[in-house]
């Protein structure tokens, strides 16, 4: 029965947000907010809606490690598995606008995150601050297209005048869309992590380390399928976007969320700040040498990422396990992988800035 309630407890998840993004995609457009605002709003925080949904329910239940490790999970788990996958697909072009704005921005709340959690709780202060970070964020937003959003909002009367009754209609359709979703995620969440604690603890694996790998892999999957099917239609700026606009609500929404509705906001472990935490900062870090090299992510800098990821679940697992492998694996990560790896972007930015040079005395 627990693996029925886990597998029915992610399908509900993956159709609760989406049907909830469906809805409120529809809503949005009515009223006249522009596409800019409902792609890095509404598009990319409605498939977050299953970390949303998951974390509170673990903050709620005092389950500090799922609503923490689902969070920083699925921020590792969107920047190297979805980006590196999705590169792998066709290359990926990356908009000036992420580069200038919103990866600087991501970058920036994981710091923030790792400032917060030194003291080893996220409290219920915290929780507010990332809230009116998010809400600042979001106001920047309208703010900056708040032209087009009124000329979405003049066609969009226009429309209503002209098919009143038929615009009632889709109102009343999409706002059943919007609860419809909303019920689906809640009851989702609850059945999915119950399953998950009852798989840790019958495996002996601590909550901390579920949350980070199935958890967060499994409350994602919006993120995996919107992002692969952008990369194939070569709609590559939704590619990317969506999995920069998930992760900075994943800090500021769902976590400050979270943090603000635990009993005592949410208890990191120490391991959690020396180690996780580190790793999901350090991945947002790498996106920006990345996109700044022709602000293209190639099929090699995917294949990099993906690979990274398979290297974190790999010690995850064996973290999990005490296995005597542990201490080898871990030498060939700081001796080995992590000196490649920043000789190879040395390399990459070098070669970039050389290049631009060489455009601009021609």
């Amino acid at each position: 029965m627990t693996v029925l309630f886990f597998v029915l407890g992610l399908g509900f998840l993956i159709l609760g947000a989406e049907v909830l993004v469906r809805g409120a995609s529809q809503i949005a457009s009515s009223i006249g907010i522009s596409p800019l605002i409902i792609g890095l709003t509404v598009v990319a925080f409605g498939t977050s809606s299953p970390e949303l949904a998951v974390s509170i329910k673990a903050a709620v239940s005092s389950q500090a490690d799922i609503a923490l490790g689902n969070v920083v999970g699925s921020n590792i788990f969107n920047v190297l598995f979805i980006l590196g996958i999705s590169a792998l697909i066709v290359p990926l072009r990356v908009s000036q606008q992420l580069i200038r704005l919103d990866v600087p921005l991501m970058i920036g709340v994981s710091v923030l995150t790792f400032l917060l959690a030194i003291d080893l709780n996220i409290s219920r202060i915290d929780g507010v601050l990332l809230v009116l970070c998010l809400a600042g964020y979001i106001g920047f937003l309208i703010y900056q297209s708040l032209g087009n959003s009124e000329e979405n909002s003049d066609h969009n009367q226009n429309e209503i005048e002209k098919d009143e009754p038929s615009e009632k209609s889709r109102h009343f359709v999409n706002l059943i869309l919007v609860v419809g979703g909303l019920g689906l995620l809640v009851i989702g969440s609850r059945w999915f992590v119950n399953s998950a604690v009852s798989f840790a603890t019958y495996l002996g694996i601590s909550e901390l380390v579920i949350g980070l790998t199935i958890i967060a892999a499994g409350t994602s999957m919006p993120e995996v399928v919107t992002s692969i099917i952008a990369a194939i239609r070569g709609e590559r700026d939704i590619a990317v976007g969506n999995v920069v606009g998930s992760n900075i609500f994943n800090i500021m929404g769902v976590l400050g969320i979270a943090g603000i509705m635990g009993p005592d906001g949410i208890n990191v472990s120490e391991s959690f700040v020396s180690f996780d935490i580190l790793l999901m900062i350090a991945a947002a870090v790498a996106c920006l040498p990345i996109f700044f090299t022709k602000a293209t992510i190639n099929r090699w800098e995917g294949a990099l990422f993906l690979g990274y990821y398979v290297v974190y679940t790999l010690y995850l697992v064996l973290l999990a396990s005490d296995h005597g492998a542990l201490p080898i694996f871990n030498n060939i990560i700081l001796y080995f992988v992590i000196p490649l790896t920043v000789i190879t972007v040395l390399v990459v930015v070098f070669q970039e800035f050389i290049s631009k040079n060489k455009a601009a005395e021609r």
